[in-house]
């Protein structure tokens, strides 16, 4: 019997693309499912989910869709793409802490068990060359091009804090890395890194301009694995300790590219790595053992396996 059997449960951001991954998991489950609507629908159906119109910067809509629930997962915000942060920080900062403080006043007023918050094992950790553990969050300050984003994700575990202490929700904090897989965002102008390659690769481009110098060094994350980490950190860890859900592994983008450029069957393709394109920071390595240790979490699915996934999955569903 699972955690999530005979439970109702709130996916806010059920409509993106980490919200709507931890849906279609969840629809394995004997669960109910509650997503609110906003300005996009679902990307999928089933009956066991039941939407609900809602603006989450409104208290009224919060109170509404928290209502009888037993445990969200909290998914609804800006992700944080390079181009991004770069150009509209306070944007990103604002919509996502507004949304936090709505979702987690509700949830208290409405006696909610337990909330999963996602913080970042990204951008909120200050610019180290090892990989961090997660007592080193508050060391330093995020990184200059993460700064704002970086401290957004930070008040995130802080309200969260709060909110725990202040009543009986118990809280869950996800550090997660660089997530990609299924319903991802692909639009170049917002989209990670690795979207943005699988489309310049598919569309054909040449030269494929890469930003960045290529050594660029990341942890990468199927978003199947980021969704069983955070089912698991729910249920065994929401005690508001923050736990790192990464691979463990270290990635040097031009080995991304190569893999993606064979998957798709351009192998003589010319690459431009383009230096004046901002790719946030050089370097970005995070201990998983906590996860490990806590939770029994380990990354399943490979990296090549994830990048093929990924394609075929573009492949089918590009508009």
């Amino acid at each position: 019997m699972s955690y999530f059997d005979n439970k109702t449960v709130l996916v806010t951001g059920g409509t993106g693309f980490v919200g709507t991954n931890f849906v279609k998991e969840l629809s394995q489950h004997n669960t109910k499912i509650i997503v609110p609507i906003h300005k996009r629908g679902l990307s999928f159906q089933s009956d066991k989910i039941k939407t609900i119109q809602a603006d989450l910067t409104k208290i009224e809509d919060c109170m509404k869709i928290c209502e009888n629930v037993d445990y969200i997962f909290h998914a609804a915000g800006m992700v944080s793409a390079a181009r991004m942060t770069v150009n509209n920080p306070m944007t990103a900062i604002s919509t996502n802490l507004i949304v936090t403080l709505r979702v987690l006043e509700a949830a208290m007023k409405q006696n909610v068990k337990k909330i999963l918050l996602f913080s970042s094992g990204t951008t909120g950790y200050p610019l180290y060359d090892h990989a961090v553990t997660e007592e080193e969050m508050f060391n330093d300050d995020p990184a200059e091009v993460y700064y704002g984003y970086g401290w957004s994700r930070r008040y995130t575990e802080i309200l969260g804090n709060f909110a725990s202490k202040k009543s009986d929700l118990k809280v869950a904090i996800c550090r997660p890395t660089g997530v990609y897989g299924s319903y991802d965002d692909f639009d170049p102008s917002t989209s990670h890194v690795i979207p943005a390659l699988i489309k310049r690769a598919i569309d054909k481009e040449n030269p494929y301009v890469v930003w960045g110098s290529g050594e660029e060094i990341r942890d990468f994350l199927h978003v199947k694995d980021l969704v069983r980490g955070c089912l698991l950190l729910l249920e065994k860890n929401a005690n508001s300790d923050p736990v790192n859900i990464g691979s463990g592994r270290e990635y040097k983008i031009k080995e991304i590219v190569k893999i993606i450029l064979d998957l798709t069957d351009n192998k003589d393709i010319k690459i431009e790595f383009d230096n004046t394109k901002p790719t946030t920071i050089p370097t970005r390595k995070v201990n998983v053992t906590k996860a490990k240790e806590k939770l029994g979490f380990e990354m399943k699915i490979s990296l090549e396996e994830g990048l093929k996934e990924t394609i075929n999955w573009y492949r089918t569903n590009a508009k």
